[in-house]
């Protein structure tokens, strides 16, 4: 098989393996940018104070930006399946490098509302090609792992925002717009460099991917159109977009108030709490590596994804026990921390292949649709969580909200059920 390339130098005089691995690390560098560019937590004390807003109406601005957001994947994740994956990708990173530098215009509550709505229409548009171009360039054989490496996109982008704040902001004068003129030259540096380094399949490639080097998936009439409706009718896709969609609740809680949980429910400080929000990152990044590859080598995904979710289950049902004692180490919130890390990653890499391959098997030419229905699943939870979680704590308790959490997290378990793939090694 030969690759349509686009906005790329000829690759071919590469191996095929070498080749492979770059494509996959230049959506992995996608993924950092776009996810990047859409960093704001750093800034947000300064901002506030600047345009004289509120923390309401700046969680109602990102709630409507996350919303823009969620429209943008789906609509990105259909037109990747027309268009080509680098064909989105390339210009509309450029577009999003631009829109950083519109956010040194704002000054009040309507332009931040305007400028940030456009950014997560555009990013979460340019973000939806980046699945699929993973699972393009990765066979089944190796598909965990290689989404596990795209999942450290977003958590690269927040400690690479937190590191350049904190390294540049006083050199500025904690000018909160010096930090968006920097996002958007790194991010136009970083797009340059991607798209002069990148390939996309051609569509009729796309629809005949390999399961391994020796085995086709399945056999695709060419002549029919691609319908997302396909898609819709298979009530596993089904199972994994509301499965996973529960599932997030418990880890989009951590990633959006992991720091504020944890001062206001033990009395740590700022920075301890972000030091055992460190410990949570840095296992979640590791073990997402280390399961996916053993779940590549095995070539198993419903088991991981169970198991650590039942994992993540106990750890967090032991944490929200925590909350309730009046004194608590910080050595061991760290160690509980690192646990619920290691455990989420031990799941969510594995089902992440699990869904690209049930999605691959019902068409293969429609990966983009599918990541973008996880994209919007993904954003408009995110929405749910900013806009539940402030009046649910205040009314009840960081404790109580934990404990929801886990409910949601526990009833993604029933639906792994539902999920295409084998359970142990061996046909069957």
């Amino acid at each position: 098989m030969r690759a349509s390339w686009s906005y790329v130098r000829d690759l071919d005089e590469y191996p095929e393996g070498l080749r492979r691995m770059w494509i996959l690390a230049m959506a992995v560098l996608a993924v950092l940018v776009g996810s990047y560019e859409a960093q704001i937590a750093p800034v947000v004390p300064l901002l506030l104070a600047d345009l004289d807003i509120d923390l309401t109406t700046y969680g109602s601005v990102s709630a409507v930006a996350a919303v823009s957001g969620a429209i943008a994947a789906a609509i990105g994740g259909r037109l990747t399946d027309h268009l080509g994956r680098v064909r989105l990708l390339v210009p509309l990173m450029l577009l999003t490098a631009l829109c950083c530098l519109a956010m040194t215009l704002v000054h009040s509550a309507r332009d931040l509302l305007i400028v940030r709505v456009v950014l997560a229409f555009v990013d979460g548009m340019a973000l939806a090609s980046t699945a699929p171009l993973v699972r393009d360039f990765s066979p089944r054989l190796g598909r965990a792992q290689a989404f596990g490496f795209w999942t450290w996109g977003p958590v690269g982008a927040s400690l690479l925002a937190a590191g350049l704040a904190a390294a540049t902001l006083p050199a500025f004068h904690d000018s909160w717009r010096s930090q968006f003129v920097i996002m958007a030259v790194v991010s136009l540096v970083l797009s340059v460099v991607i798209a002069t380094n990148i390939a996309d399949l051609s569509p009729q490639l796309r629809a005949r991917i390999r399961q391994t080097e020796r085995t086709v998936v399945g056999t695709v009439d060419a002549t029919r159109r691609a319908r997302g409706r396909d898609l819709l009718s298979q009530p596993r896709l089904w199972a994994h977009a509301v499965g996973i969609s529960l599932w997030l609740v418990l880890y989009l809680t951590l990633a959006m108030y992991g720091p504020a949980m944890l001062v206001d429910s033990f009395g740590v400080s700022t920075a301890k709490a972000s030091a055992i929000m460190s410990a949570f990152w840095v296992f979640d990044l590791v073990v997402l590596i280390a399961a996916g590859r053993v779940s590549d080598r095995l070539q198993l995904r419903k088991p991981f994804a169970l198991g650590g979710t039942l994992a993540a289950g106990l750890v967090a049902g032991y944490l929200a026990v925590l909350m309730g004692r009046s004194s608590v180490s910080a050595g061991l919130l760290m160690l509980t921390g690192a646990l619920l890390g290691a455990a989420l990653a031990v799941a969510f890499g594995p089902w992440m292949a699990n869904y690209s391959e049930d999605a691959e098997d019902v068409d293969p030419r429609l990966q983009g649709t599918a990541w973008g229905i996880f994209g919007f699943a993904s954003r408009a939870m995110a929405v749910l969580v900013l806009l539940v979680v402030p009046p649910a704590v205040a009314a009840t308790s960081w404790q109580t909200w934990l404990l929801i959490s886990l409910v949601c997290l526990l009833l993604f378990v029933p639906a792994v059920f539902l999920f295409g793939g084998r359970w142990r090694r061996g046909p069957g």
